[in-house]
């Protein structure tokens, strides 16, 4: 249900893969994404996107209740991401909610198709954020804000996402991957060593 494949250019694309259940992501999953990420330290540039309309839906149901809401694979997938020494890039091909925000707001730069909507309505599922999720998500959008979507539980737009700086581009569904594939050219031309120092940076 993660799919990925290595180019010979340094880049590597990582797709979820369950668009029978919106993408949504079980323990196992959640493992091997960060397992994924881990080993990408070698990467030049990563792109994080997924199958069908829904980049993901969050936790699996199922296994949200039985633990996995809580789990600290979250927190190693996006902590993972977040020190990637390439340009991390989410291509978003629609809905992000629940915990998958994570991922995503790790990475460097998010692109999203019109018509994604984002949410994170952990008040309403009755658990905290995965606890780096609200720091990052006030970085881009700022406290209150994040406190809009977090504790308010509002869903944005793509508009808005975009307007607030949750996402840097809204791209078309038949664009989204050469989009990023164009964002990451220039990582995986450059030496790795000055794209880690412009992230570093950035930071």
């Amino acid at each position: 249900m993660i799919e990925l494949a290595r180019e010979a250019s340094g880049l590597w694309i990582v797709t979820i893969n369950r668009p029978d259940k919106a993408n949504s992501l079980t323990h196992a999953m959640l493992t091997e994404l960060a397992n994924i990420a881990e080993d990408a330290q070698e990467a030049q540039a990563l792109i994080l996107t997924g199958k069908g309309k829904v980049f993901s839906a969050g936790a699996d149901l199922d296994e949200a209740h039985g633990g996995l809401a809580t789990s600290d694979v979250w927190e190693r997938l996006s902590g993972a991401i977040a020190a990637l020494p390439g340009l991390s890039i989410a291509a978003l091909n629609g809905t992000i909610a629940g915990g998958a925000m994570g991922m995503a707001l790790a990475c460097d730069v998010r692109l999203a198709v019109d018509g994604a909507k984002f949410f994170y309505p952990v008040m309403k599922l009755g658990f905290l954020p995965q606890p780096s999720d609200p720091v990052r998500m006030a970085a881009l959008i700022g406290p209150a804000r994040t406190k809009l979507i977090l504790m308010g539980g509002q869903k944005l737009t793509c508009e808005e996402a975009l307007s607030y700086g949750l996402v840097e581009r809204i791209v078309g569904s038949d664009a989204l991957l050469d989009c990023a594939r164009d964002l990451a050219a220039s990582t995986l031309a450059a030496r790795s060593e000055i794209a880690f120092g412009i992230k570093t940076l950035c930071r």
